[in-house]
């Protein structure tokens, strides 16, 4: 069975990673296919999870590939905290192409604005690809002690569980202050 885990960014999935790659019974990664277009884009090994937050933007094609035969998770941070976290990167990577590409400049908007309709249009986006899923759960970051056990148990992950807790004690991939 392959995972996905589904978020906007901002909101620990490199953790989530980090702490998936102490399970012995799948792979983890993070963005691994992010570069590759077509069929190679979603060419995930079997029994790997893998979190990246572009899939949000090709949930049709993750459907037709996966369907409910997958496992996803969707992964989320308190909003404010991952507005503020957009708002730091604003001139970087997604926020840039949200701004320039789909929003055509954003004129008159603020960083803030757009993040928060990034992270409305992305959240509604996973949401809506998740309903009628029956292999799925809600993964609150801020809650991560509690809720990486059940995701643990929900995949029937093997490997060792304290090392994968320990590795949410560690801020990964932090925005600049």
């Amino acid at each position: 069975m392959n995972v996905f885990v589904l978020n906007a960014g901002r909101c620990g999935s490199t953790t989530f990673i980090e702490a998936c790659k102490h399970i012995t019974n799948y792979s983890a990664s993070h963005e691994s296919r992010s570069r590759y277009c077509g069929a190679r884009r979603l060419a995930y090994p079997a029994n790997h999870i893998e979190a990246d937050n572009r899939l949000s933007w090709m949930l049709g094609r993750l459907d037709r590939r996966f369907g409910d035969q997958a496992f996803y998770v969707h992964l989320r941070r308190d909003r404010d905290a991952t507005v503020q976290s957009f708002v730091r990167r604003a001139d970087f990577g997604i926020m840039r192409a949200y701004r320039g590409g789909i929003l055509l400049g954003g004129s008159g908007q603020s960083a803030e604005d757009i993040a928060r309709d990034y992270l409305d249009t992305v959240e509604s986006n996973i949401a809506l690809f998740l309903r009628g899923k029956s292999g799925k759960m809600d993964f609150f970051l801020e809650q991560a002690p509690r809720d990486f056990p059940l995701f643990w148990e929900r995949i029937h992950a093997e490997g060792n569980l304290d090392l994968a807790l320990a590795e949410w004690s560690i801020r990964h991939n932090a925005s600049p202050p």
